[in-house]
């Protein structure tokens, strides 16, 4: 049986997947919880060390969901309808069907913004519904948003979303329950193409996760 596999990502039981010290980065960073954003050129395994990372948190009990960006689609998109995908998304990837009725759920917060939508759905479904099996220690959240690049190609700003996000890192302070979620971006972009707001861009308080390619040694490995 051959193994060789170009281009896609690598399942995370893949014989042929390589640690690399990006895995030890990565990994560190979200043990602390912090925001990370990994991005680097195509074909280089964002997406595998994604999987990966997806993986091993869920084995040590923390609450993932991945998002491919580019799912939710870029042309003739309202803020509306894209604030609406990535919140059927997050529904969906957190195993939050039978737990909330989402169609219900939005139609009653329609005369507040789509991005105060996405925040409340963050505070008031994920942060409440997901991994609270144990009251006292409720399980830490993480949420991978692939292809984060996707957004460059929509025909609104987006600042207010990556805004949100710093947001939710500011509410740890205020709200305990904060400090349950962090976030992993993964794309082609550098933080200046996605957010030019240097008093709102989350990337100044992130860590960058570095994905350098592979040595000769690990390769022969």
């Amino acid at each position: 049986m051959s193994y060789y596999q170009v281009g896609g990502s690598l399942n995370n039981d893949h014989p042929y997947y390589i640690r690399r010290q990006a895995d030890v980065d990565l990994y560190d960073a979200l043990s602390k919880g912090e925001f990370c954003y990994i991005f680097n050129a195509r074909q280089m395994g964002k997406s595998s060390l994604m999987v990966q990372m997806f993986h091993q948190l869920e084995q040590e009990g923390v609450c993932c969901a991945a998002v491919d960006m580019s799912r939710i689609g870029t042309e003739n998109l309202t803020p509306e309808q894209w604030y609406k995908g990535l919140v059927v998304e997050l529904w969906q990837g957190f195993d939050l069907l039978s737990k909330v009725n989402l169609k219900a759920w939005w139609r009653e917060r329609l005369d507040i913004s789509p991005v105060q939508r996405l925040g409340r759905f963050i505070e008031e479904i994920i942060l409440t519904e997901v991994g609270i099996q144990q009251v006292r220690f409720p399980a830490k959240l993480a949420i991978f948003l692939d292809e984060i690049d996707s957004i460059r190609s929509l025909d609104f700003s987006v600042n207010d979303f990556f805004a949100l996000i710093r947001s939710c890192y500011n509410q740890r302070s205020l709200n305990q329950a904060y400090q349950r979620l962090t976030f992993v971006l993964l794309g082609v972009a550098t933080p200046l193409d996605l957010m030019s707001d240097p008093l709102r861009t989350p990337f100044n308080i992130g860590q960058a996760i570095a994905l350098d390619g592979f040595q000769l040694a690990q390769a022969q490995t």
